[in-house]
């Protein structure tokens, strides 16, 4: 429980006063708030337990005077004063919530259907605003969420959003943060948990895969036999031009890179005359 000497500070995240509301020019409201306040005199000590509330660390009281926010913003952390019946309060929470993404089927714009889910932090960074402005921020938030992902990978394409997580996520808490920032709620982080693609999608990408690889292994091994072969005809240019040369019999049997023991096609045997 916070410390506080007399009354709480008003929240610093807050609108200042002229925004919030001012409850000084309105005479009825005065009147009512000296009537209320006769009457906790009057019961006094009793009173003063139903005016003394105390509110946490994480924690902020968005207070009601007659229905109007009162002036000074949210109230907290530490205890405040509160007349009975005249005002009411609403605690906000400060802490950082989670919440999972409904994973949303869409479209992406070279028409694949995919299946994509993520999971969105926030917390309340103003308090008034969260009260006054929406009726719950939190269910709204869980909506902006679902309609920013498919609004947002929609627009990209498959290879994009498999490969490109971390910008979308970016870009996704940029666009949660700006929009939600009238409701006084902060987007701090958004992640991509996973991407589920169509079962014959998934057959058809690893046939391709393996198509690929199958391509690039006889490339390689086509390039080698390649590089024997001139090889190959540089040695015998070689031993054409020597003065001594390997007689039939002495020439050891040649053997492949690929260990196939075979003597090389079109290699002439040269004799001594």
């Amino acid at each position: 429980m916070g410390k506080s000497s007399g009354q709480v500070r008003p929240a610093a995240s807050d609108p200042p006063p002229s925004v919030v509301g001012s409850d000084s020019d309105d005479p009825f409201t005065m009147v009512v708030v000296l009537v209320a306040w006769v009457l906790i005199v009057a019961t006094l000590p009793v009173s003063v337990w139903f005016c003394i509330h105390v509110v946490q660390e994480y924690e902020r009281a968005v207070v009601f005077r007659l229905g109007r926010l009162r002036s000074g913003g949210a109230l907290g952390p530490g205890w405040f004063f509160l007349i009975p019946w005249v005002e009411r309060y609403r605690l906000v929470d400060l802490r950082v919530v989670s919440f999972d993404v409904p994973p949303q089927e869409l479209l992406t714009r070279d028409s694949v259907t995919v299946s994509v889910d993520a999971v969105v932090f926030y917390r309340v960074s103003k308090p008034v605003m969260a009260v006054a402005n929406v009726t719950d921020f939190s269910l709204s938030t869980r909506f902006l969420a679902a309609s920013t992902l498919r609004n947002t990978l929609g627009t990209r394409a498959l290879a994009n959003i498999l490969s490109d997580r971390e910008a979308i996520a970016a870009h996704m808490q940029e666009s949660l943060d700006t929009a939600t920032d009238p409701w006084g709620v902060k987007v701090d982080r958004v992640e991509i948990k996973d991407v589920r693609l169509p079962v014959q999608l998934q057959r058809a990408m690893a046939a391709e895969a393996e198509a690929a690889r199958e391509a690039r292994a006889k490339v390689i091994a086509a390039e080698g036999e390649l590089t024997a072969s001139r090889a190959l005809k540089e040695a015998a240019e070689v031993m054409s031009d020597s003065p001594r040369c390997l007689k039939e019999g002495d020439r050891p049997p040649y053997v492949s890179p690929h260990g196939l023991g075979r003597p090389a096609a079109g290699v002439a045997e040269l004799r001594l005359r």
